[in-house]
């Protein structure tokens, strides 16, 4: 883990807040610690070459379309 460390922020909508800090209190954990745990475990399957899941496909196609509906929503 980085001895230093660096501000993440993000703007969600109210459900998906929740479900973070939902999941987090019930598996005992900080949102931020589920981040970086996250953040440093894609970037070591893009290093090795490891094939997307299911899951991280999944996962994908539903964070573009919430980036698409975002930028669509910020032209009007």
């Amino acid at each position: 883990m980085a001895d230093t460390r660096r501000a993440i922020h993000a703007y969600l909508s109210d459900d998906a807040h929740e479900a973070w800090h939902e999941f987090a209190a019930e598996n005992g954990v900080s949102v931020s610690g589920l981040l970086e745990a996250m953040g440093v475990r894609f970037a070591e399957r893009l290093r090795d070459g490891e094939a997307a899941d299911a899951e991280l496909d999944a996962l994908t196609r539903a964070a573009r379309k919430v980036d698409a509906a975002r930028r669509r929503r910020s032209r009007t």
